[in-house]
């Protein structure tokens, strides 16, 4: 009899022969075989996923899924401008997954779907490519690294700067000593935020399956500012401007310093100038004290600010390749020698000064944004987990550093935090909101206790 392996109405992976995906051998495929990928959540950065997986001869766009009929509309319309083959179109993943043809999912929904959309794809035997942050809690996060091991899965976290060559040939000087003893690295998000208002409650736009966007969250009665976009700004679905933008910085900063969980965070801001429906916060001040073997410590500095502001560093100012007046995202990192600042990932450079006078260096630019991938192409095809550039155990950490900071926010205090055990010492409430017990998982859209 032959296994069969399907997504159940519940959620749940259900088998005839429980590990088939594990036991059954990985198709080789051949140098001109395309992969066929199905883009999760097709508007905003979706619409980037399709661009730039346009972009890539190995690459078979084969199907979209979203729960918005007008957003399913707008992507196929831009598909047929762009030349690319109509593909199959779904409104519930997993009726996507069950469809063996699938190569992989990339998959750009809010934050809340990220990491159960993940796990059922790695248990349906799809490589995953997820954005940033891969979760909405802490421990969402070993769910996804247990998943892509136990079904031996490529799964690509989506903080895209580590695949910018010119970024990483930064990372690699500081590596090698160019700024010399390294101790600290800031991340810096100024990013120009209005207010969303207040939006009342109203019907559900015809076209919207509301029950499968909402998903693992409770269920609330519909407004504009828990839909398209604003849904970042409010903790039931998003996580603020630190998991929007900053993970991207708390990734690059993470890697500069070559650390890893911290041993204590705290974080204060709040949200101003603004009476409206969101409540993460607008301006945010966060500190990560690491600890390294030898009894050393290094720390990441991060700021987030949501109004006018200076530069810092030369990042959002010509002098890295922006125009005048732009956002200030980026990161500077700091050492014996000197300090060393990188834009964002729309601009590819960097920029150092050295020596006590801060002698400035010539700045470096490039910019490729298929990079990323690129490299998750290249190893679904090789299954060399190894040469993926962002994989999912570093976006957990990442992501977990941005998880730290907002509950260190949300509860007033600093965290002391055990990097093995992966939790607040001594705090049951952190690790409670670190969980989102509080929110919980409504069915049957809960990430799995066993994956």
């Amino acid at each position: 009899m032959r296994n069969k392996l399907e997504i159940t109405r519940r959620g749940s992976l259900a088998a005839l022969g429980g590990a088939a995906w594990m036991a059954r051998p990985q198709r080789v495929r051949g140098a001109n075989e395309r992969v066929r990928v199905a883009l999760c959540g097709v508007r905003g950065r979706g619409t980037d996923h399709l661009k730039n997986y346009a972009k890539l001869a190995n690459v078979e766009i084969a199907a979209i899924c979203d729960v918005d009929e007008s957003v399913r509309a707008k992507c196929l319309s831009n598909m047929d401008q762009m030349g690319v083959a109509k593909p199959k179109t779904f409104v519930d993943v997993r009726k996507l997954l069950e469809d063996k043809s699938i190569d992989a999912i990339s998959i750009a929904t809010p934050n809340h779907w990220h990491a159960l959309m993940a796990i059922w794809g790695c248990q349906a035997g799809k490589d995953v490519y997820v954005e940033k942050p891969c979760t909405h809690n802490l421990w969402e996060g070993r769910q996804m690294i247990q998943a892509a091991e136990r079904y031996n899965r490529i799964v690509q976290h989506g903080t895209q700067i580590r695949s910018t060559a010119i970024v990483r040939d930064a990372i690699q000087r500081v590596h090698e000593g160019y700024l010399g003893d390294v101790y600290m690295a800031r991340g810096v998000c100024f990013k120009w935020r209005d207010t969303i208002g207040r939006a009342a409650a109203e019907p559900v736009p015809a076209g919207v399956d509301y029950d499968l966007w909402t998903g693992p969250a409770p269920m609330q009665p519909f407004t504009k500012n828990r839909f398209h976009y604003n849904w970042h700004w409010n903790f039931m679905y998003g996580n603020g401007d630190l998991g929007n933008q900053g993970v991207h910085q708390l990734d690059v900063a993470r890697w500069a310093l070559g650390v890893g969980f911290p041993t204590k965070v705290s974080a204060i801001g709040g949200h101003f100038m603004f009476d409206d429906d969101q409540n993460t916060p607008n301006d945010l001040v966060c500190g990560f004290e690491f600890t390294l073997p030898d009894g050393k410590h290094r720390m990441i500095s991060f700021e987030v600010r949501h109004w006018m502001s200076n530069h810092e560093a030369g990042i959002g100012t010509p002098e890295l390749g922006t125009r005048a007046g732009s956002n200030c995202v980026g990161n500077i990192v700091y050492g014996s020698k000197g300090f060393l600042s990188i834009a964002d990932e729309d601009t590819g450079a960097y920029r150092a000064w050295l020596g006590r006078n801060q002698e400035a260096q010539p700045g470096v630019h490039e910019n490729d944004q298929a990079a990323h991938f690129r490299n998750f192409i290249e190893c679904v095809i090789s299954r060399k987990k190894e040469e993926l550039h962002a994989p999912i155990e570093e976006g957990h950490i990442s992501a977990g550093l941005m998880h730290l900071a907002n509950a260190s926010y949300r509860l007033g205090r600093t965290i002391h935090f055990d990097p093995v055990k992966q939790e607040a010492v001594g705090d049951a409430e952190a690790n409670a909101m670190l969980r989102d017990e509080a929110r919980g998982y409504r069915q049957p859209y809960a990430v799995p206790e066993k994956v």
